[in-house]
C-alpha cells in the first residue's frame, strides 16, 4: 500500500491507529502503520513517562499524539471553580447512582484515566503545556487536534516544531474550516466510529469531504477494522485510514478484563451516542451508565468538561469494581465484529492480506 500520506510521514501502511495504551502506539508503528496516542488525561508527569517509553520502544518508527482542545469550551482553569459550576441536582444524580449501585469508594492512591483531572490536559491552558511536551520529542511527527479546528497557537506551535497537522471532522463545513486553517490532513469521521463524533455514516461524509478539501488528504475513519473496509475507504477518495476500535481487544490495549468481554461479547448495535461521558457525543458501549442518562429523571448533561468532573469518580468506580452492567467504553459500531482478543501485529497482518485480496477480487470485475 502506499499513497501520498505514506510520502507525507514516511510510513509502510497508510494505517492510522489511535489508542490511549503506549503499547499498541509502539507496535502499530512498528509494524509499518502509524500509531497515534490519545493523551487527554494525562499529567505532565505521567506524558513525559509514556511519550518517553514510547521513544524507546518504538525504533526508528514515528507516532503521533491526540488532544480534546474543542473550539468552543470552558476555557477556566481554576478547579475550584470549576467544580463549583456544576449545579448540585447533577451531584445528587450521581450521588444517587452510588447508592443504588453501591459503588465503593476509590482506594487513595487509585489511579484512573481522571483520577487527576485537576492536573490533566483539559483544563484552561493546560493543553498547550501538554503540546509544548509532546514537541519535544522528536519521534512525534503528528498533532491531531480531535474537536474542533486548531487554534493559531496551535499551528505556530506545530509548524515551528516541524510536526504534521490534521483535525478530525464529521461535516463538510468543519472538513473546510480545517484546511483554511492550514492543516496538513482531515480526519473524515463517520457517525459509526467510537468517541466523539458525529451522525453522517462514513460511506457517506468521506467521498464529500474528499471533494471539498482536495489537494489536502483525508483519513476515512469509522466502522474500519479490515482490510476490505480499508479497500472502500479509499475507493472513496480517502489516502488512508483511522482506526480505533479495532485495537481495543489487542492483547496490547490498555482495557480492563471486563471492558475486555464487554467489547468481545457486543454487537454492531449495541452502542450509542451519548453526551454522558464528556458533555459531547461520545460513541459508546450501552450499559446502566448510558441508560440512566437518557431516562426522563436525569438532568442534562452538562458542557465539556464539567460533565467529565462531575461523572469521573463514578466511572472510575464502576471500571475498579467492575460493576458489569455498568461498565461502558466509547467503542465504535465495528465491534460486532471483533470476537477473539489477537494481538496488534496480527490485527495489522490481517488487515494487509485482506486488502490485497479484495483488491484482487476488484480487478477481477474489471472487464478490459
Amino acid at each position: 500500500m502506499k499513497t501520498s500520506i505514506c510520502t507525507l510521514l514516511d510510513i509502510e501502511a497508510p494505517i492510522f491507529a489511535f489508542s490511549h495504551c503506549r503499547d499498541v502506539v509502539s507496535e502499530v508503528s512498528r509494524a509499518g502503520g502509524f500509531g497515534v496516542l490519545g493523551i487527554a488525561g494525562f499529567t505532565a508527569e505521567q506524558l513525559e513517562q509514556e511519550l518517553t517509553w514510547i521513544d524507546q520502544h518504538i525504533g526508528d518508527k514515528c507516532y503521533g499524539v491526540d488532544l480534546l482542545i474543542p473550539g468552543q469550551r470552558i476555557e477556566e482553569a481554576d478547579f475550584t471553580k470549576l467544580e463549583a459550576m456544576i449545579p448540585q441536582p447533577h451531584k445528587d444524580f450521581m450521588q444517587g447512582l452510588v447508592e443504588k449501585y453501591k459503588l465503593p469508594e476509590l482506594p487513595a492512591d487509585h489511579e484512573g484515566h481522571f483520577s487527576r483531572i485537576e492536573d490533566s490536559s483539559i483544563i484552561g491552558d493546560r493543553p498547550y503545556e501538554m503540546l509544548a511536551i509532546a514537541l519535544k520529542h522528536p519521534k512525534v511527527r503528528l498533532y491531531v487536534n480531535a474537536l474542533g479546528t486548531p487554534s493559531p497557537r496551535i499551528m505556530d506551535m506545530c509548524k515551528t516544531a516541524g510536526i504534521k497537522v490534521a483535525a478530525m471532522a464529521g461535516k463538510v463545513k468543519h472538513a473546510v474550516k480545517h484546511k483554511e486553517a492550514g492543516v496538513d490532513l482531515i480526519i473524515a469521521v463517520g457517525g459509526e466510529a467510537a468517541g466523539h463524533t458525529g451522525d453522517i455514516s462514513t460511506m457517506v461524509l468521506t467521498p464529500q469531504v474528499v471533494d471539498a478539501v482536495a489537494p489536502t488528504p483525508v483519513l476515512a475513519a469509522g466502522g474500519i477494522a479490515s482490510g476490505r473496509q480499508i479497500a472502500a475507504a479509499l475507493a472513496l477518495g480517502a489516502e488512508g485510514v483511522w482506526t480505533g476500535s479495532v485495537w481495543l481487544p489487542t492483547q496490547e490495549s490498555e482495557l480492563s478484563s471486563m471492558q475486555r468481554k464487554k467489547i468481545l461479547d457486543a454487537e454492531s448495535d449495541e452502542t450509542v451516542r451519548s453526551r454522558s461521558m464528556t458533555g459531547k457525543p461520545v460513541r459508546m458501549i450501552v450499559s446502566e451508565f448510558t441508560h440512566v442518562w437518557e431516562s426522563d429523571k436525569a438532568p442534562k448533561p452538562l458542557p465539556f468538561p464539567l460533565q467529565i468532573i462531575l461523572t469521573r469518580d463514578v466511572v472510575e468506580r464502576v471500571e475498579k469494581n467492575n460493576i458489569e452492567e455498568m461498565v461502558t467504553y466509547p467503542a465504535g459500531q465495528v465491534i460486532g465484529l471483533l470476537k477473539q482478543e489477537t494481538s496488534v501485529r496480527q490485527v495489522m497482518q490481517e488487515m494487509l492480506e485482506d486488502y490485497l485480496g479484495c483488491c484482487e477480487r476488484i480487478n477481477e470485475t474489471i472487464d478490459y
